[in-house]
């Protein structure tokens, strides 16, 4: 058994992907820190390149493998012709499949489930900002400036002496938010303020 370890960012942990990889007996694991939607999977084609027929290449989910039905079936269909199977430690599609008649076609039916629930939390996630909106409700990154931080700014820089880089630096903004949020300040307003 092969392991393949996958996360889609450098900030996601590994860990417990390589633990459970580990207490299923997995030989060798590849990883990889990548999202599904780069083509180039460094781990997955080590991997891949490492099997032999009668191998099975071990996945703690489903989705650590591919993330649509077609990248699967991709996936699938390159094991199943090279005689490796595929073991899936958790999730709802748990379990081994090899690369033979039912569990060809039982992996393809997976695949479309898994993307299925994909789609279902992203349809619940997309209501759920709209119902957030709708009741008023600001979504995202909170603005670097409210409109009492506009207010001081526009008036700390009448000052004898005021430059944008130094009102900038009291209200701990960049200089290029402060002239977002007070636009008259832009080198293209003509401001008589200088730097």
């Amino acid at each position: 058994m092969v392991g393949l370890a996958r996360v889609s960012t450098d900030e996601q942990d590994l860990q417990l992907q390589l633990d459970a990889l580990a207490q299923a007996g997995c030989i060798r694991v590849f990883e990889e820190k990548v999202s599904t939607r780069n083509l180039d999977r460094p781990g997955l084609a080590a991997a891949l390149n490492y099997l032999r027929p009668g191998d099975t290449l071990v996945v703690w989910k489903l989705d650590r493998l591919g993330r649509s039905v077609k990248d699967l079936l991709i996936i699938a269909d390159d094991l199943h012709e090279a005689g490796i199977g595929i073991r899936i430690l958790t999730g709802r599609l748990a379990g081994g499949y090899a690369p033979t008649g039912e569990g060809k076609f039982f992996f393809t039916m997976m695949a479309a489930f898994a993307e299925l629930e994909r789609d279902i939390i992203r349809d619940r996630t997309i209501a759920g900002v709209q119902a957030a909106r709708a009741r008023g409700k600001r979504l995202g990154r909170p603005p670097a400036m409210d409109d009492e931080m506009v207010a001081q700014a526009r008036h700390m820089l009448t000052a004898p002496n005021a430059t944008v880089s130094s009102v900038a630096k009291l209200l701990r903004v960049s200089r290029a938010t402060l002239y977002r949020y007070v636009p008259e300040l832009s080198p293209t307003a003509h401001n008589a303020i200088t730097e």
